[in-house]
């Protein structure tokens, strides 16, 4: 494996900062807060600098609040410098793992996705059916809150098998042990806790990272073929029912034992091809695909209010219709023709009335 032994200087530099900066205010420079930080952008980004080459960075402290999309997360929000310097070591870090990672984890990665996801389940669906011509199962499963259970000793040790650079490591330490878990005090007597937030980009590299060691585990230990993963949902194709039963307390071993990890045990379901197989919004069949009903309605809802907050001058024309074009092109991947009309027959309707 290659490992890294300098990269600290790079992630903390003016050029690497600004330019994470640049990344970072994309769509936000209407945001209260980032407003302030731009004003006086030169002095905060080279305080910033002196902070982190200094060490005397420390991790702000975070807002929460809660989302439904679709299922209800707390999502916890740093401040603007935090989640700048977040960029910054994005931008570093991110090349240097995305060469270990497996082929079929979409979540967060360049060119990957839930369309791409869903297609290469279709894909495997498929290849493993001889299209429709054999029995085909899937197991699908879903890891029990998974941000709040990550190990942090566990990630720190994962990630120092790579980056060989004490101020490096000092650093994700201060950005990975930042995140407001219960008995936090209590916890760094012990050095270690547990929980990364969801809010913050290092959250999705450290969640590849982390989750990687699976991916490892199910294509090279338990030698599965075809294997899709998105964050904390994954799925298992084979045309052996008995086969993916068998596989399921190994991989509740390796999850418990290696990475502290635990499958949730309502949403471990085995099922057949022909049934439809249910991953990230759609529905896969043998011969076509459907959106998931929660999804469509998800998508019909945000719409409307979209349009209720066009009609009431707090968004622009533009944007309403970026909207619309946006979950049409979600229609687009699935066989909803009728949907695709019903859709937008609905958003002028919303529009007159």
């Amino acid at each position: 494996m290659k490992f890294y032994t300098d990269i600290f200087d790079e992630i903390i530099s003016l050029e690497n900062l600004f330019l994470a900066w640049e990344e970072f205010k994309v769509d936000k420079l209407k945001k209260k807060d980032v407003l302030e930080f731009e004003w006086n952008l030169e002095s905060n980004i080279l305080k910033l600098h002196r902070d982190l080459k200094y060490h005397r960075y420390k991790h702000g402290v975070y807002t929460s609040f809660t989302i439904c999309d679709p299922k209800q997360r707390k999502i916890h929000k740093a401040a603007v410098r935090d989640r700048i310097l977040h960029h910054a070591v994005f931008r570093v870090l991110n090349p240097l793992f995305e060469p270990t990672f497996i082929a079929h984890s979409f979540s967060c990665r360049v060119k990957k996705g839930t369309h791409k996801g869903v297609n290469y389940l279709a894909y495997a669906l498929n290849k493993v059916s001889k299209n429709s011509q054999k029995s085909c199962f899937v197991l699908k499963c879903d890891i029990k809150k998974f941000f709040d259970s990550t190990d942090h000793k566990i990630l720190l040790s994962i990630i120092t098998k790579k980056i060989k650079d004490d101020n490096t490591i000092w650093l994700l330490r201060e950005i990975i042990e930042s995140f407001p878990f219960e008995s936090r005090e209590r916890e760094r007597e012990t050095a270690f806790g547990r929980g990364i937030p969801i809010g913050n980009l290092t959250s999705q590299l450290f969640a590849n990272i982390y989750l990687n060691e699976f991916d490892y585990f199910i294509k090279h230990s338990l030698k599965v073929k075809y294997y899709v993963r998105y964050t904390d949902d994954f799925v298992i194709v084979s045309d052996n029912e008995r086969c993916l039963l068998n596989l399921i307390p190994k991989i509740k071993a390796f999850l418990t034992t290696k990475l502290k990890l635990e499958i949730h045990p309502n949403k471990i379901l085995i099922r057949k091809f022909r049934q439809g197989i249910d991953f990230l919004g759609f529905v896969v069949f043998p011969k076509h695909r459907l959106l998931r009903t929660k999804t469509k309605r998800r998508i019909f809802q945000k719409l409307k209010l979209g349009v209720k907050e066009y009609k009431t001058g707090l968004i622009s024309e533009e944007t309403i219709k970026q909207s619309l074009n946006s979950y049409l092109g979600v229609l687009s991947h699935a066989n909803t023709y009728e949907l695709h009309q019903e859709l937008e027959n609905q958003y002028w309707f919303w529009l007159r009335e």
